[in-house]
């Protein structure tokens, strides 16, 4: 995709130190090396968590130290490490979670976010972190999104995750299920039906996204026999999503929502009502592709679909393709809204 001018890098927050973030990253890094274009990343983390990494594997990228205003050179060449900290030996111990990693990932968060606000990185990509851990050390969040959305003072935001086969948005997330009909609002399902076909259209480039609105009780409701939650709330929504332009259907019922008769879903992305919803038939089929993504804050914001996986941690048995995925959305969709910047300019 040709420019006008050189995007700033994008920021990849190293995650766990004890998790897999620093392997998938190393490899994510060794295989983009090889593609046209290369996407321009920079790592924000620990040199030392990196350089330890790379030694336990092969033909990948050396990380280097970097600083932002930089310009970093081909990955072939090496990988540039924004290093925050000199991380004790304990806590770079794969597999070994603690106080002070989990600190650390808080803050590589933190930092690249900040970048990616000021502009010196044009997104950011996030390795996993645990929220267990996270806790544990004081940070009071359910997951990256929210963190993101404090730290950008970000309101109304969603979670995507995007696969090749399948795209979907949550009207809910992290919360349990006794709490979601409580959640669903037409205002709440409006609005996240909103974000997806914004984002569908302006980062990846779809003139007229055909949505498909998932019911939340068995059979949709059966017209209020299981439940009223798609009478009061998810088809006033899909209605007034309608007369908005958003070419959206529903509800549809949740058990064959997935179902592809021909070969291809029926619609270009989904909205699920709550996680597992959305996630089972996702990770049955995108496990090692899904990128999640967080709609509605001012950044680029990519993660890939997994977590710290502290049982195969230094092992190097990590799979790199999801960390591939997500920064390669990530660079694409900051590319078109460069793009679009400089045709409003």
């Amino acid at each position: 995709m040709a420019l006008r001018r050189m995007l700033s890098p994008l920021a990849i927050s190293m995650g766990d130190p004890a998790g897999i973030g620093p392997e998938v990253i190393l490899k994510a890094a060794a295989q983009l090396a090889r593609k046209r274009p290369i996407p321009v990343v920079a790592v924000v983390g620990d040199l030392g968590a990196m350089r330890a990494a790379a030694r336990r594997l092969s033909a990948v990228p050396e990380p280097y130290s970097w600083r932002p205003g930089e310009r970093p050179g081909p990955l072939s060449r090496g990988l540039p490490v924004l290093s925050l900290d000199e991380l004790s030996a304990a806590a770079m111990r794969p597999g070994a979670p603690s106080l002070e990693g989990a600190k650390a990932a808080y803050n590589y968060i933190v930092k690249g976010a900040r970048m990616a606000l000021a502009g010196e990185a044009s997104g950011l990509v996030t390795a996993p972190i645990n929220k267990e851990w996270l806790n544990r050390a004081g940070f009071h969040f359910a997951g990256h999104s929210e963190l993101l959305a404090k730290t950008s003072r970000t309101r109304l935001w969603r979670m995507m995750f995007a696969g090749e086969q399948l795209k979907l948005v949550l009207v809910t997330v992290h919360v349990g299920l006794a709490r979601v009909s409580r959640m669903l609002s037409r205002d709440r399902v409006f609005q996240t039906i909103r974000l997806i076909d914004e984002h569908l259209r302006a980062e990846m480039g779809i003139a007229r996204p055909r949505l498909g609105v998932l019911g939340f009780n068995p059979h949709a409701g059966e017209n209020g026999l299981f439940g009223n939650e798609e009478i009061r709330a998810i088809a006033p929504a899909i209605e007034h999503a309608r007369r908005s332009g958003i070419d959206a259907h529903g509800p549809i019922p949740p058990d064959t929502a997935f179902i592809r008769p021909s070969g291809a879903f029926d619609f270009d992305a989904a909205v699920a009502m709550y996680h597992d919803q959305g996630l089972i038939a996702l990770k049955t089929l995108e496990f090692d592709r899904a990128v999640n993504i967080t709609l509605g804050l001012p950044i680029v914001r990519t993660s890939p679909d997994h977590g710290t996986a502290y049982d195969i941690a230094g092992t190097g048995k990590a799979n790199a393709k999801s960390m591939m995925a997500a920064i390669e959305y990530a660079w694409r969709a900051a590319a078109r809204r460069q793009q679009r910047a400089l045709r409003a300019a």
